[in-house]
């Protein structure tokens, strides 16, 4: 069996470094002739309220035109980048035009020709991918004739690592995201996000690790400078050389190591040729794990425990929390620090996701949102049920919930929910590795 090529490419240099990585791993050797190429970059989060720290959260925009560029220059003329952008509010179709307007897409389109899309106002298709899983993907990706799948090169506090199979999940529809969410021992959210390589068309990968994210995906992480392009025309190849550069063995990411036994792909890497640099000289660890605290019946995050709050028991998320609550809980987290004054809390429990269930002894349990409400609403360990319904769970919803609870958190942090990634952008001010204008294109 010949080898599979993989490169892995020091950024150096605008779309040099790029055509390097790409050529040495043959990326566009199935590229057909007269194609209509997709390309899908990974902007995960947006917002319209304030800036906020993009470095290892989205596909910086220097790539993706260097990846337009190389198109063009191999005579491609119908390029669509298109993405489907997570936004609280699913009627909300403004925010994915600003990010593809203040990532630079509109000069992209005026200099190149290709067009930028939302998912959000595209079609699905139902797609079977075996075992009884089906799944709801954007007709324009699996349509394309060739795809161009430019994740970001971070770790994922579910998924451990995110990179070229995990990108994929943003060409799904809402509930299709959801679904990949379920608590099943057969099609989990691992097994799940193992397959949505399967039924793409021909596909290029660069991962984009010019930033890399620590307990990603979000900009709550702690973002690198990495300077790294990994390329192949294999994306499970890709994904293999990228866990070990985020120092993951294939082995130990469930998804990948799905995918490849679905393939009959060795796992320790014997399948693939690595051109280009030293995947162990580069390889840098990147921790995917927050650390959670167990004391008798309370459950709490490493710093609430080391803060010495009582009272309080806020188990860690599990796989069956979806994205879209995944959005609040970090808010919610943080409100609580900031309300704890030293007094114990009373006995108060906060459930999320869609299998927990409640702890006997509680006097109060908070059930943040619509999934994890309907699990538990008739349970009868719960003394005072307190109901956050919303799919997702609604600001204000949140406050009044916690208040009853009688944890006194600020309503502003969450009245101000849409500014609160703009808190992140101080941590990289004044260090010049951070280029914002790695996510612009220049006029």
């Amino acid at each position: 069996m010949s080898l599979i090529p993989v490169s892995v490419v020091r950024y150096e240099t605008p779309f040099e470094s790029l055509r390097q990585a790409v050529l040495l791993a043959d990326g566009l050797a199935h590229l057909p002739k007269h194609a209509r190429v997709l390309i899908k970059p990974n902007i995960v989060f947006w917002t319209r309220a304030t800036d906020f720290p993009k470095y290892g959260v989205i596909t910086t925009s220097r790539v993706v035109e260097d990846v337009v560029a190389l198109l063009k220059a191999h005579g491609v003329s119908e390029i669509v980048i298109a993405e489907g952008t997570i936004v609280r509010d699913p009627k909300d179709t403004e925010t994915p035009k600003a990010a593809f307007e203040g990532l630079g897409y509109g000069i992209l389109a005026k200099r190149y020709g290709v067009k930028a899309v939302s998912f959000w106002d595209r079609p699905f298709r139902k797609v079977d991918f075996g075992d009884g899983m089906t799944l709801n993907v954007a007709t324009d990706i699996l349509d394309a004739d060739f795809v161009v799948n430019l994740p970001v090169m971070k770790t994922h506090n579910q998924t451990m690592v995110s990179l070229g199979i995990k990108n994929l999940k943003g060409a799904l529809d809402i509930a299709s995201r959801k679904k990949c969410h379920r608590m099943d021992a057969d099609n989990n959210l691992h097994h799940m996000v193992s397959r949505l390589a399967d039924p793409m068309p021909p596909m290029l990968t660069v991962i984009d690790g010019i930033y890399t994210n620590e307990r990603g995906p979000s900009f709550d992480g702690k973002m690198r400078r990495s300077d790294l392009l990994v390329a192949s025309a294999d994306v499970l190849a890709a994904d293999m050389v990228g866990a070990r550069l985020l120092g993951y063995a294939p082995a130990d990411v469930p998804h990948i190591a799905a995918a490849a036994d679905r393939r009959g792909m060795p796992l320790d890497g014997s399948g693939i040729q690595v051109l280009g640099e030293s995947v162990d000289a580069l390889a840098r660890r990147h921790e995917y794990d927050f650390v959670y605290t167990e004391d008798q019946k309370e459950v709490l995050p490493l710093p609430f425990a080391q803060m010495g709050m009582k009272g309080l028991s806020y188990r860690k998320y599990d796989l069956s929390m979806c994205t879209y609550c995944s959005g609040v809980n970090g808010v919610v987290l943080s409100a609580i620090r900031y309300a704890w004054k030293g007094q114990p809390f009373d006995d108060v429990e906060i459930l999320t996701g869609k299998s927990m269930k409640p702890t006997p002894g509680m006097k109060k349990t908070v059930l943040l949102g619509k999934c994890i409400y309907k699990a538990n609403k008739d349970h009868p360990d719960i003394q005072e049920r307190i109901a956050v319904k919303g799919c997702p769970p609604q600001p204000a919803d949140i406050v009044a919930a916690l208040h009853r609870a009688g944890i006194p958190v600020d309503p502003k942090l969450f009245e101000n929910i849409d500014l609160l990634p703009g808190f992140f952008l101080s941590r990289y001010e004044g260090k010049p590795e951070f280029d914002p204008k790695m996510f612009q294109v220049a006029p």
